[in-house]
């Protein structure tokens, strides 16, 4: 069914997508913490082949972003058939791509491996672990895009749920294989492994339930013919921009984890633990992030384009408040939150001393992704995607290795490059929201609507 307004706030879409996100990050940081429990090998295993499988996943994630947008957009507009034709068209398409992509995992482990510089004692583990959650792909595709739809149809809640039995789910399987219980070999990191893909799987099929209820019309069989050129150009043409956007971010920060290996794998190691305490710094605000993208986009499709001008700046605001404070208490108790992962005192003392460092970098991601998420909700994706192209791979990749590997400033060069890319795009977002661009367009059509229904 649609839903009603009143269900639309920032608040109401918000929590349910914060709750999801933490029991994510918690669901990381029960595997990281988990898997340090097998050995730090094993940790800088899963921290190097999640920005692969990070990277991968652009290419649906991409369909998916634009068809969740442009379905938000149709239903703020009271166009529900097409939106649920965009939902349906991205599906087949990214469980395509997913497929794909989960045999050249499955099949190119080892030369995948080779690529990203994995040390001769890791080549082995990253070997297993690339293929086996890689040949899963297809079914992270599907949960990516039956998720991405069904938030954006303002049913924030139902994924939420989903994830509290997947994630349920995943940590009693990683119990279970890791160690050897209830009958199972004590499998190690290829038991990590094997329960990510197989709760990958249960997520599918709950989302398929739940996706086939979003709207008046149900899904069946049958609809997998359907295909609207029109509406298809539509969605791509929000989704290649993303894409593109969303694969060179996954891409660099690929690079700069071949950069941080070259470094050695206790810098690669503190750099996966601390990409997890990080994960909390945002994660309230990447919901405020997300609601918010969610909202502009009916507020958009509806006409009502001051709204959700000024809607942005309230979306902003909050989140840097909130991600503000999380920095702070990580900041104060993340000795201790190391200390959970691993007893390295060398890996614990690197990862302490960049926490002040990430006082400066999670504002400034903030910042851009409050704005950013903004931008693509009123389909100004091409906007972004120029300017993450050219910051991320001049600023984040260009002075991370001229800073971390040929000054010699190792982690703190990388960390300083990447502060200056998220805190120069979020500025350039900045100036784009204030100049109005969607609305002029808006405008424009509006009255070139109006003249030919006159003449």
């Amino acid at each position: 069914m649609i839903r009603k307004e009143k269900n639309m706030s920032l608040w109401m879409l918000a929590w349910p997508i914060f709750l999801e996100m933490l029991l994510q990050f918690l669901l990381g940081a029960t595997d990281t913490l988990m898997v340090s429990h097998v050995s730090d090998d094993a940790v800088a295993v899963i921290g190097i082949s999640t920005q692969l499988f990070n990277a991968v996943n652009i290419l649906f994630a991409a369909v998916a972003s634009g068809a969740g947008i442009l379905v938000a957009q149709k239903l703020g507009a009271r166009k529900e058939e097409e939106a649920r034709i965009v939902s349906i068209m991205g599906l087949k398409i990214c469980i395509g791509i997913g497929a794909a992509l989960s045999v050249l995992l499955a099949f190119g482990a080892e030369p995948i491996a080779n690529l990203l510089q994995l040390s001769e004692e890791l080549q082995p583990l990253g070997k297993t672990y690339i293929s086996i959650v890689g040949g899963g792909m297809v079914f992270m595709a599907a949960m990516v895009v039956l998720s991405t739809v069904i938030r954006n149809t303002g049913d924030t809640r139902s994924p939420m749920y989903a994830a509290i039995g997947i994630n349920v789910i995943h940590v009693l399987m990683n119990y279970a294989f890791i160690h050897g219980v209830v009958g199972f070999p004590a499998w190690g990191l290829t038991g990590v492994a094997l329960s990510t893909t197989i709760s990958r799987i249960i997520g599918t099929i709950i989302l398929v339930v739940i996706f086939r209820k979003s709207f008046q019309k149900r899904f069946s069989w049958t609809d997998i013919r359907i295909f609207d050129r029109p509406l298809f150009r539509e969605t791509m043409k929000l989704s290649w921009p993303l894409g593109v956007g969303m694969s060179s971010w996954c891409f660099t920060q690929l690079v700069i984890f071949t950069f941080i290996a070259i470094l050695g794998s206790k810098e690669l190691t503190a750099r996966t633990y601390m990409n997890t305490l990080e994960s909390f710094c945002f994660l309230v605000g990447f919901s405020i992030a997300m609601a918010g993208q969610i909202r502009i986009a009916h507020l958009h499709g509806s006409g009502k384009d001051q709204v959700a001008y000024w809607s942005a700046y309230r979306v902003m605001w909050i989140g840097l408040s909130l991600v503000l404070v999380n920095t702070l208490l990580l900041y104060g108790f993340g000795n201790e939150a190391l200390k959970l992962f691993t007893s390295d005192s060398e890996i614990v003392s690197l990862g302490v001393s960049l926490l002040a460092v990430n006082l400066l970098l999670q504002p400034a991601k903030m910042l851009n992704m409050a704005l950013g998420n903004a931008l693509n909700a009123v389909g100004e994706t091409r906007f972004n995607m120029m300017v993450g192209l050219v910051s991320m791979w001049v600023i984040a990749v260009g002075l991370s290795y001229c800073l971390g590997i040929w000054m010699h400033w190792g982690l703190y060069g990388i960390y300083a490059a990447m502060i200056l890319d998220e805190l120069l795009r979020g500025v350039l977002v900045l100036f784009r929201w204030r100049a109005k661009k969607f609305i002029v367009k808006s405008d424009a059509k509006e009255e070139l609507k109006n003249a030919t229904m006159v003449f």
